[in-house]
């Protein structure tokens, strides 16, 4: 799932200074971190920047081995909010699974 942030969130992550996010078009600074794939697109009519994802669709800042949040004290708003907030509300892709049909074997004979 895609995480939507705002300017002031890619200043937290440390991407972007405040002084670039003061001074600075954010068309331009999106510019920029598309080509340094750090973004995957900039939305300007809302001004909300997609962050980019691996290969697989993890997040860029998801440790691949324990599967925690490498930046999780800089966090951007929309993963502090989550599952409040982001495109599908109230949607969490790794919580607890539902049992899908029977838990056992049947032995009918």
């Amino acid at each position: 799932m895609p995480v939507e942030v705002r300017l002031p969130d890619l200043v937290l992550l440390g991407l972007v200074d405040a002084f670039e996010a003061e001074h600075e078009e954010p068309r331009l600074i999106a510019r920029r971190l598309v080509k340094a794939r750090q973004v995957e697109r900039y939305h300007q009519k809302d001004g909300i920047f997609t962050m980019a994802r691996r290969a697989n669709g993890d997040c860029q800042f998801l440790d691949e081995v324990t599967r925690r949040c490498t930046v999780y004290e800089q966090r951007p708003g929309t993963c502090r909010k989550h599952p409040q907030v982001g495109p599908r509300p109230g949607y969490c892709p790794y919580g607890a699974k539902r049992a899908a049909g029977g838990a056992g074997d049947d032995d009918a004979g």
